[in-house]
């Protein structure tokens, strides 16, 4: 219906472009997921079918998104990291946050069958919400997802011991969460400790959450130092300004498109605050395509 009468209601449509040159966070959350993982009986304090579903449904959105540079999950929740170079829906926050939601909605519907078998899906169904954050420096998205995997430690082993009170010494939960109140992580441990549970032996993915990224070849760090032989990554080092950066080819840029979907999805879990993640990885912060794995 070009060019009638009607296309002015086009003017009420407002620009929702996120800054240039920031790094993209779009972050997805359950929505109900308390109701919905009671329903279907998820188990305590950590229900690994529940959390491998959710990082095969992550994978699927990073295949289906090359933008996506990065993803790191726990619980209920996912980040997708889009480099600061990302030019995807014109950077329209709407339509990244929309597009990751949906997709990653999609796919866990699809995927339910594969992780719980036999359980058939109904209403309350499992839906997403999501946000878009920019973030101006490589500190500060590195210090967000530091945060998220300290807030995934510090949720499972509160979890693991207030579900460890009530499965081992029989109280309630009401009691459960007095007995916790105030205590800090030494005393947390010391009551798993006493129940039989070391903390230590839980599974890295209930403790650290899970790190996904582009599955290429890592670089070796130099044993003497720990570090890369190469110069190592620097904010000024990927800072050059925006008008120096020639883009690629289009011939250029389907070429890089098609090694990352080679490079497959790897799924970690990992620590990603220490600066050897990073500097092992450094296609991630580049934007770059790194070396096929052989």
């Amino acid at each position: 219906m070009a060019n009638s009468k009607y296309e002015y209601v086009r003017e009420f449509e407002q620009s929702d472009a996120l800054l240039k040159n920031t790094w993209i966070v779009v972050r997805i959350d359950g929505r109900g997921f308390h109701k919905f993982s009671a329903k279907y009986e998820f188990e305590k304090p950590t229900d690994k079918r529940a959390i491998d579903l959710m990082n095969g449904a992550a994978a699927a959105v990073m295949k289906e998104l090359p933008d996506v540079v990065l993803g790191y999950g726990c619980s209920d929740e996912f980040s997708f990291v889009f480099h600061k170079d990302c030019a995807l829906f014109e950077r329209r926050s709407s339509k990244l946050m929309t597009t990751v939601a949906s997709t990653f909605t999609a796919y866990y519907v699809l995927l339910w069958p594969e992780y719980f078998p036999g359980v058939r899906l109904s209403v309350p169904l499992p839906t997403f919400d999501g946000r878009t954050v920019c973030y101006p420096s490589v500190e500060n998205l590195r210090d967000y997802l530091s945060w998220r995997q300290v807030d995934c430690h510090i949720n499972n082993l509160y979890n693991t011991t207030f579900w460890a009170l009530i499965q081992r010494s029989g109280i309630d939960a009401r009691e459960a969460e007095q007995r916790l109140s105030g205590t800090l992580s030494s005393d947390k441990n010391e009551i798993l400790f006493q129940l039989g549970i070391n903390y230590n032996n839980e599974p890295e993915m209930f403790k650290k959450g899970t790190v996904l990224y582009r599955n290429f070849e890592l670089q070796t760090l130099n044993p003497a130092t720990g570090r890369k032989a190469s110069s190592t990554l620097t904010e000024a080092s990927l800072a050059a300004p925006t008008r120096e950066v020639q883009k690629p080819s289009k011939s250029a840029a389907e070429r890089e498109k098609k090694t990352k979907a080679k490079a497959g999805i790897a799924v970690q879990h990992i620590d990603l605050i220490k600066d050897e993640f990073w500097e092992c990885r450094p296609w991630i912060l580049t934007g770059k395509v790194g070396r096929l794995m052989e």
